[in-house]
C-alpha cells in the first residue's frame, strides 16, 4: 500500500528508499574492517521515517561474511529543522539522538544511551548522513568500553529503491 507523504517528512524526504553500499569500521579494541550494508528509510503516511540498517563482514577476498550490525529505529522530524531518532540494537542497546537537517544533510548526536547489564558499554555517538552525488554518505563516531569519541564506521551507499 502507498501512502502520502506526511508534510513533516519534506526535510528528509532525499533519505527515502533502500541504500546499499560498503564502509569501513575500526575501534582501538578491533581490528579495521569492511562491510557490506543495507539502510532502508521507509513512511507509512505519518509524520515519521521508519529506519532500518544491517551489515555484514566483508572477507578480505570479497566474499560476504558473517552478519554484523544490525539496528532500527524512528526519525522525527522537529519545527526549526531539527530531527530526533530513536534506534534500538538487540545487542541490548538504545539510542535517542537529536540533531539538525540542513538540505541533504543530517548530523545527530546522543542525548540518552540506555543499555541492558549485558549491553557493551557505549557511552555516546555522532552520526551525519547526507548525500554525496546521487549516494548516501554517512559516519558514525562512538565513545564506548573507556574510549572518547571517536571514528568508528562509515560507508557510502546507492539508492536500490
Amino acid at each position: 500500500m502507498e501512502f502520502d507523504l506526511h508534510p513533516d517528512l519534506e526535510p528528509l524526504k532525499f533519505l527515502l528508499g533502500t541504500w546499499e553500499g560498503a564502509g569501513v569500521g575500526g575501534y582501538p579494541t578491533i581490528e579495521n574492517f569492511n562491510f557490506g550494508q543495507e539502510i532502508t528509510f521507509g513512511h507509512n503516511g505519518k509524520p515519521f521515517l521508519i529506519y532500518s540498517s544491517r551489515s555484514w563482514l566483508i572477507e578480505p577476498d570479497g566474499t560476504l561474511g558473517r552478519p554484523l550490525a544490525t539496528e532500527t529505529g524512528y526519525w522525527r522530524p522537529r519545527p526549526d529543522h531539527r530531527v530526533e531518532v530513536t534506534l534500538a540494537h538487540p545487542t541490548g542497546i538504545v539510542e535517542i539522538y537529536v540533531g539538525n537537517v540542513a538540505f541533504s544533510r543530517v548530523e545527530l548526536h546522543t542525548d540518552v544511551v540506555a543499555r541492558t547489564e549485558s549491553a557493551k558499554e557505549v557511552t555516546g555517538g555522532h552520526r551525519l548522513y547526507g548525500l554525496i552525488g546521487e549516494d548516501l554518505g554517512w559516519a558514525y563516531d562512538m565513545a564506548a568500553v573507556g574510549n572518547k569519541l571517536q571514528s568508528h564506521l562509515s560507508a557510502q551507499l546507492k539508492r536500490v529503491a
